[in-house]
């Protein structure tokens, strides 16, 4: 219900404005391989812009909605293989800027509904690191190259507007804040959406088995989150 063309025609307009103006933009959830490549032609002339794609784009695409499966109800929708295999390409060699989650938790009442009649979203950050962790692998990428796709690239979209946190944030540095996961990078574990922490539990990834089990996270230090054993 939501064609390309209307990813393409917004990009167009935004980067025509960008031109005129010299503002800085960010664009969030490119989903086509013909908005790939109109995003790597302006960075190519210049404008000042970043982008980032979600894990379901990474991932998925129109033909994993099968007898139309409500979870795979998302904003923006899923694509053909080639747009995929595009957003994967551009995420490697830089053209897309971060990787995101795209968290947007439904609940049950807006999501069990046919598929038209739906809710677009899906419970999605507790999926990150391993969603993440599994395009790596596929793609051959080093460790630290695909965590930066979570860590540091995100903050240098970010820039000054995280203000005094921009020393530490995305990065590990004495005297910076502990904000660290501790994890497994070869241990599986399947997406149970009943054991999600998310108040929804809609995915449309229940049942993959992903790598990347997360024994603690801290916040500032403090223990936020303990597997248990």
């Amino acid at each position: 219900g939501v064609p390309v063309v209307a990813e393409t025609i917004a990009l167009a307009t935004i980067f025509e404005l960008v031109r005129d103006t010299g503002a800085r933009v960010h664009l969030c959830r490119l989903s086509s391989a013909a908005g790939i490549e109109m995003v790597r032609r302006a960075k190519a002339q210049g404008l000042p812009l970043t982008c980032d794609v979600s894990v379901n784009q990474l991932h998925l695409i129109d033909m994993d909605i099968g007898y139309f499966n409500s979870a795979m109800r998302l904003t923006p929708p899923l694509r053909q293989q080639r747009d995929r295999d595009a957003i994967r390409a551009a995420l490697a060699d830089g053209t897309v800027d971060a990787l995101v989650s795209d968290h947007t938790p439904v609940d049950a009442d807006a999501k069990n509904l046919p598929f038209a009649e739906a809710e677009p979203g899906a419970t999605g950050l507790e999926l990150l690191l391993s969603l993440a962790l599994k395009w790596g692998a596929e793609e051959s990428l080093p460790l630290l190259r695909t965590l930066a796709t979570v860590t540091q690239a995100p903050v240098g979209v970010l820039g000054d507007a995280l203000g005094s946190l921009a020393a530490s944030a995305g990065r590990l540095v004495e005297g910076g804040v502990a904000d660290v996961c501790v994890f497994s990078a070869e241990e599986p574990w399947t997406v149970q959406p009943g054991a999600l922490r998310s108040q929804c539990k809609h995915t449309p990834f229940s049942g993959y088995e992903l790598p990347g089990r997360v024994k603690y996270t801290l916040v500032a230090g403090t223990v936020a989150f303990e597997a248990s054993r």
